[in-house]
């Protein structure tokens, strides 16, 4: 079946749902976005946009908006993508378990790990969904706003079920947006997930004021981390110096368009994490996901010093220069241990 005349569901209508929504319009795509809130739909229906997550962003007429997931998800050989916060996936997962067929495509766009298990969201879908299997992970170096007004992009699609990803990349890869393949699902989800804490560390450090080497070298040191961890949990070290390692950790430590590198930032002016939670008003993956980062480290015995002493300063209250300080007084070590 040609992909331009297929029928994808986008789940989740923050500002990324909302952004790939788009582009798979204009891709070609029938596109149906789902929303929780009845109310948003209809102020969504009424401006065909977006204003709460992408102002100024109008909707393409094949893109068509649902508040009722069931109608959203009927059909035969859906193809659906999911993007729904880590932090709800499983509990949005076995509300709706019933909703989801063997035949349907799933792809998920969300980042994270799950809080209190430390499991990576395909362990999370299988365990709630398991009548299907054509599964896939999108993820990259992405900002939603930068999508949404179809400027260049490219992202890696990874599933471990032959033609999965090719059918992904084949929806996606139109114009200025660009979709790679892997086979690596666990390696592409810790890659999107460990960046966020990451990104903290560098808002942290240029809000100190620490400069473009210490930025340096901390983004380095970071994808160190997110390799040792990787490698211990039987991921392609190869992956993570591609779209969804490297890429994406380069893209949130250096972009004010990230929330998790303005946490950092406010992190370093004395906020706490509830009132950047308040100010920046969308979810910090990175707050959730260092605390998930550490306990993983601990479990696989893999030391993660940076990611560390992002957790330190988000909930055991070290201040951001006590953990600068930490850091630049550790032992020096071969670098590429």
């Amino acid at each position: 079946m040609n992909s331009r005349h297929r029928t994808v569901a986008v789940l989740g209508a923050g500002s990324w749902g909302t952004a790939l929504a788009i582009h798979l319009a204009r891709a070609g795509l029938d596109v149906r976005l789902w929303a929780k809130r009845a109310a948003h739909v209809e102020q969504m229906e009424r401006q065909r946009s977006n204003q709460q997550y992408l102002p100024g962003v109008q909707f393409p007429k094949n893109l068509q908006l649902y508040h009722r997931l069931e109608q959203a998800l009927q059909g035969s050989e859906l193809l659906v993508l999911i993007v729904i916060p880590s932090h709800a996936y499983r509990s949005f997962l076995h509300a709706n378990a019933s909703c989801f067929n063997a035949d349907m495509t799933i792809a998920w766009a969300s980042k994270g790990i799950e809080e209190g298990t430390g499991k990576l969201l395909h362990q999370v879908f299988s365990e709630e969904v398991p009548q299907c299997n054509r599964l896939a992970v999108i993820s990259g170096p992405t900002f939603a706003g930068e999508v949404a007004r179809d400027l260049p992009t490219a992202i890696t699609v990874a599933s471990t079920r032959e033609g999965v990803a090719d059918d992904w990349r084949d929806c996606l890869h139109t114009g200025y947006f660009r979709a790679y393949t892997s086979n690596d699902v666990a390696g592409v989800e810790l890659g999107g997930a460990l960046k966020n804490p990451l990104a903290i560390a560098a808002g942290i450090a240029d809000g100190l004021g620490f400069g473009a080497n210490s930025r340096a070298a901390l983004i380095t040191r970071g994808l160190t981390e997110i390799m040792r961890l990787g490698e211990a949990m039987g991921c392609n070290r190869d992956t993570f110096m591609g779209l969804a390692g490297l890429g994406d950790l380069v893209l949130t430590c250096t972009d004010d368009q990230s929330r998790n590198r303005r946490t950092g930032l406010l992190l370093a002016k004395g906020l706490d994490k509830e009132q950047i939670a308040k100010e920046i008003g969308q979810e910090i993956e990175g707050v959730r996901s260092a605390q998930e980062a550490v306990r993983l480290g601990h479990a696989y015995q893999v030391e993660l010093p940076i990611i560390e002493q992002v957790h330190k300063v988000l909930y055991l209250g070290f201040h951001p220069h006590d953990a600068v300080r930490s850091l630049l007084e550790r032992k020096s070590i071969a670098e590429l241990i």
